[in-house]
């Protein structure tokens, strides 16, 4: 068994697809339409879990947009190079909550989504490390 994909509410499937698919570099697997609605399905570079934009259209959903995480970091973009794509994300105006950090699992930051989501984009230590270091409880950042 493996997470297949998670659902994030967006206030628009434009908005949603200019911030994940334009700034961060997410592919679009699929774009079905549905009617009035449509499946987007978007995946960050290098593979792994795949996103579904959901388009808030009730109030309720509308009030959750950004709010899925509580304010707190909830979703964690790995890396490979931490410098070229922390530097590729500051060109494209993606707003950091602070400067790169280094931690006993690795070098992180947080950053935000335009719709209130808080993120991490992480480069964990080497494997060989490993037996010294521990990864970051999810969501403690």
């Amino acid at each position: 068994m493996r997470l297949n994909a998670v659902s994030i509410l967006v206030p628009d499937y434009a908005s949603g697809l200019e911030f994940y698919v334009e700034k961060l570099g997410f592919s679009v697997v699929q774009d079905v339409p549905q009617g009035d609605k449509r499946w987007i399905v978007i995946c960050p570079p290098g593979g792994g879990t795949k996103i579904v934009l959901a388009e808030a259209r009730t109030a309720r959903q509308r009030a959750a947009v950004g709010e899925q995480g509580g304010g707190r970091v909830w979703l964690f973009l790995e890396t490979d190079d931490f410098a070229r794509d922390h530097a590729r994300f500051r060109a494209a105006e993606v707003a950091f909550e602070e400067e790169p950090r280094r931690e006993p699992y690795g070098i992180v930051a947080v950053f935000g989504d335009p719709f209130g989501n808080r993120w991490d984009l992480i480069q964990y230590a080497p494997e060989e490390d490993a037996n010294k270091k521990t990864r970051p409880k999810p969501g403690l950042s």
